[in-house]
């Protein structure tokens, strides 16, 4: 919770001021998601201020923005597929709410596990994700936001045309105006700041130009275009369908929840990192994720639809000295008012204004200074980079963070799978193997290259003095190399292996010797 004796004057009103420009910015966006997802425009509205709402006040970064999202919303698309080939003799209406209680379900069940995962402090884990990878995900994200705005410019019936030249000819000539508003809301938003800081410069830009708009009567497609916000009234408990707590239901329910859990964490623990990073002020992602459970549980019993971070608000709100959670509470608050109380004025707002806004979102997203980095990276770096950044493009932010991840992690095992051996006899003609480097899976075989049983004296001894056994596989290798000399009748002895890898060796336990200075590393292993 915030505490407003600890806000000064100045920063109040950067709060408030950045909240509010936000709060104008969300309402396309949870229109938008709410067409993806295939419910009305107003469940993403509720998730985007019940959501807001509860990470303002207890999510585990301050300024942080969450709401309706995207890759959420894609998530139920194939939810809604299930939906329609369970109930193939639903008419229109009936599908809709039908879609609508399964959403909200859904919402539910995945806020529960990610309380869940809050409450087991699982959310550390997103320490595992490697900077390459998290280079890659913002780039790809700031592509993902500046092509999301395209539709926007996009001309009517443009299947008509057969190739991108006739489109981007056709989009400028019927959508020139929308062209000139954007062009001065990027230009607004890039030099004002530069004279003065006193209000927000996307703020300014969405008065100035939406009074500019009105009162000329400039023909320009705005947020009443998209949906009839005029009876919107505050949410309401809404109790899902008992037909849905079925064993059919739930088997199309829970795994969707899953995905929906995961990919909500993932992408607002990443921006948790990415807003650490700009701000160097370190979140809680355990807090986080509790908090965002909360939200999607909440909204789900509110007729809202589930969300998580958004990264584009998030970046407004920082940038625009939104840095406390009275900046996110005045959004989520203003939101709401927005729509319920004001929505004749939101419907007037040119939808070109905030088409400027989020690409220089999208601009100042993108980090620019990993294409100078790419190339002093190790080319396995700059791979992970990539390959994420077009994952996120083409396929989704989940899947481009886990390929990431396991790419580095190949490298990783790569890289580190080699361990030697240096070989030496004393003056009684007992050859001893000193080990160097970690024995894990992926070492294995370059460890059994390292021994000559055949040609090798009857007394042995391997040394683990410099090397360190990291799982099971590398404990069973000592085992079989083991068992490989006691076939050959020669004497082993094994050398400075840690109390926790002996308590593993099944063969090669008995060949062990206890010395004062061996080691205490534990050995990751499933037993």
């Amino acid at each position: 919770m915030f505490n407003i004796q600890n806000y000064s004057k100045q920063n109040i009103k950067n709060d408030i001021l950045s909240g509010a420009l936000v709060a104008v910015a969300l309402v396309p966006e949870a229109i938008a998601f709410s067409f993806i997802a295939g419910v009305s425009p107003v469940v993403g509205l509720y998730g985007a201020f019940i959501i807001g709402l509860i990470t303002a006040l207890l999510g585990g970064k301050p300024g942080m923005i969450s709401g309706a999202t995207g890759s959420v919303a894609v998530v139920f698309v194939g939810l809604g597929l299930s939906v329609r080939s369970m109930y193939p003799e639903l008419d229109t209406e009936a599908f809709s709410m039908m879609v609508l209680h399964y959403i909200l379900l859904t919402s539910i069940i995945a806020g529960l596990i990610q309380i869940a995962i809050g409450v087991l402090k699982m959310g550390k884990f997103i320490r595992l994700v490697p900077q390459p990878a998290l280079f890659g995900f913002v780039n790809g994200l700031a592509i993902v936001i500046a092509m999301a705005q395209l539709p926007f410019l996009a001309p009517q019936n443009m299947e008509q045309y057969t190739n991108w030249i006739d489109i981007v000819f056709a989009s400028f000539t019927e959508n020139y105006v929308m062209y000139m508003i954007v062009a001065v809301t990027m230009l607004t938003m890039h030099f004002l700041p530069k004279f003065s800081k006193a209000v927000p410069a996307g703020l300014v830009a969405i008065v100035v130009l939406t009074l500019i708009t009105y009162f000329m009567h400039i023909d320009t497609k705005v947020v009443g275009n998209l949906a009839d916000l005029s009876n919107v009234s505050l949410p309401s408990f809404v109790m899902p369908l008992t037909e849905l707590f079925t064993w059919e239901s739930m088997a199309v329910i829970l795994p969707t929840a899953l995905i929906v859990a995961l990919v909500g964490l993932i992408e607002s623990l990443l921006t948790l990192s990415v807003l650490d990073e700009m701000g160097g002020e370190r979140g809680s992602g355990n807090k986080e994720c509790i908090a965002l459970g909360i939200g999607n549980s909440t909204s789900g019993l509110f007729g809202g639809m589930a969300g998580c971070a958004m990264i584009g608000q998030s970046v407004i709100n920082f940038t625009s000295g939104g840095l406390g959670r009275l900046s996110s509470f005045t959004a989520a608050v203003l939101l709401i008012i927005l729509v319920v109380s004001f929505s004749h004025i939101i419907a007037v707002i040119p939808i070109a204004v905030l088409v400027g806004i989020m690409f220089m979102v999208s601009i100042g997203t993108f980090e620019f200074s990993s294409i100078k980095r790419i190339t002093h990276m190790p080319r396995s770096d700059a791979f992970v980079l990539i390959v994420v950044t077009i994952i996120t493009v083409l396929e989704d932010l989940a899947v481009a963070v886990i390929a990431g991840i396991i790419i580095s992690a190949l490298v990783f095992a790569w890289e580190h799978a080699k361990i030697f051996a240096r070989t030496s006899t004393d003056d009684k003609g007992k050859k001893i193997y000193t080990l160097e480097g970690p024995l894990f899976f992926a070492s294995v075989t370059s460890f059994n290259e390292q021994f000559d049983i055949e040609n090798d004296p009857d007394t042995v001894v391997i040394d683990f003095k410099d090397a360190r056994v990291m799982d099971s596989s590398g404990a069973e290798a000592i085992d079989s190399i083991t068992d490989k000399y006691k076939q050959a009748g020669k004497k082993l002895t094994l050398r400075h292996l840690s109390k926790d890898c002996k308590s593993l060796l099944k063969t090669a336990g008995p060949f062990c010797t206890y010395e004062e200075d061996d080691p205490t590393y534990k050995v990751a292993a499933n037993i």
